[in-house]
């Protein structure tokens, strides 16, 4: 099988692919072969016996850059499932503008056999993941748009930005580089706080200009998380949000739905119309209340406003978070009260506390324990082998009454 395939006129980078590929990276390596370069995945897989077995594309040195990035584009658009590496100096004009193209890793040209073992290993792991979340006989022009699940509350302080964060990395293991974690608490959001990154860019940022046009410039505008997510932060000021529209949320979260498996949005309390157009581009709504009697009114009435505004997802999830029954409200108080049934419960628990503060969820860790477990079960709900759903219908006008 050719699970690599090098486009380069380095006689020795081949050998040094295959000599790194060992034990669960053992592969074929095949070198192209012809006097002109390859413009379309179509005339690298015609060179293949079994073309399906490809997994990692390796581009130059040697390759023009600007026919490696079309290239590395027409793979990610037509190919997503074969991951792209391309050997090059990291320099940061070539670094944007191989996350444009959707390039995974660079391959510096002289990097040594640990390190290219290590670019491949990353490569491979990332190729089966993808594979495995979606069948590589589904054409890119099959698969349904991404699924938007966002996580909503009548108020704050319940935890919705710590569900947001562990949710979007716990999918982000079963879709690394699929899932985007999005803040739309745009004048108090704290998801670069929960996950402990520094955001050169803002979702402000990202709905004007180039990124607005161009789903590849957008990407540029994503901050990465160890983990494989990618997230779009709240701008740092409060003032930085005005002028914001549904319309551009809206927009927004289409143009993600459509580069990514999974997109994640932390809403601000309430019914703004900022979370109101999310919620008519969302596939789930993840409704997130605290045991006390305010909190769990305040989301009956949500639910009552939604119903009466026809807002009615494919999938609902309801969690409540911080459950301790012993403050003299019980489960079944809770689901009177919000005259339906709580699909996930999440005690009151230290760990969770700790996690946040570090800014490391614990769906990105080791820790075990009840809060860990619940988390599992509302990550299960979304990972579990089904069909991506439809969105619910018919749009409604953002603030309809």
């Amino acid at each position: 099988m050719s699970r690599y395939v090098v486009v380069t006129d380095d006689p020795g980078l081949p050998g040094r692919i295959g000599a790194a590929a060992t034990g669960p990276l053992q592969g074929d390596v095949h070198r192209w072969q012809g006097g002109r370069l390859p413009g379309r995945p179509a005339d690298v897989r015609s060179q293949l016996e079994r073309p399906a077995d490809l997994e990692v594309l390796i581009l130059g040195p040697g390759m023009p850059l600007e026919l490696a990035l079309t290239l590395a584009t027409a793979f990610d658009v037509e190919c997503p499932e074969v991951a792209v590496l391309l050997a090059a100096q990291p320099d940061p004009g070539v670094v944007l503008a191989a996350l444009r193209a959707g390039v995974l890793d660079l391959l510096e040209p002289e990097a040594g056999a640990d390190e290219v073992a290590a670019l491949l290993h990353r490569a491979v792991r990332s190729a089966a993941l993808y594979r495995r979340a979606v069948p590589v006989e589904q054409t890119k022009a099959e698969a349904p748009a991404g699924r938007v699940i966002a996580v909503v509350s009548p108020k704050g302080g319940v935890g919705k930005t710590t569900i947001a964060s562990n949710l979007a990395v716990g999918l982000a293991k079963s879709a690394p580089h699929g899932t985007v974690l999005v803040d739309l608490d745009l004048q108090f959001g704290d998801v670069a706080s929960a996950l402990a990154i520094s955001a050169e860019h803002s979702v402000s940022d990202a709905v004007h200009g180039p990124a607005r046009r161009d789903t590849m410039v957008l990407k540029t505008f994503l901050s990465a998380h160890p983990s494989g997510l990618y997230a779009l932060c709240a701008p740092d000021s409060p003032d930085a949000a005005e002028g914001l529209t549904g319309e551009d949320v809206a927009h927004l979260l289409g143009q993600l739905a459509s580069q990514y498996r999974f997109v994640v949005v932390d809403t601000a309390p309430g019914l703004s119309d900022h979370t109101l157009a999310a919620l008519d581009q969302a596939t789930d709504f993840v409704f997130v209340t605290g045991p006390d009697v305010p909190g769990v009114r305040g989301m009956r009435r949500e639910l009552d406003v939604l119903a009466e505004l026809g807002m009615h997802p494919l999938k609902r999830h309801m969690v409540l978070n911080g459950a301790d029954f012993k403050a003299g409200v019980s489960l079944r108080d809770v689901e009177t009260a919000l005259g339906t049934s709580v699909d996930v419960v999440i005690p009151r628990s230290r760990a969770v506390a700790l996690s946040t503060n570090q800014g490391s969820p614990l769906l990105n860790g080791t820790v075990r324990g009840p809060a860990t477990k619940a988390l599992q079960k509302l990550l299960a709900r979304f990972v579990a082998p089904a069909a991506l759903p439809r969105r619910f219908g018919p749009r409604h006008r953002v603030g309809a009454k």
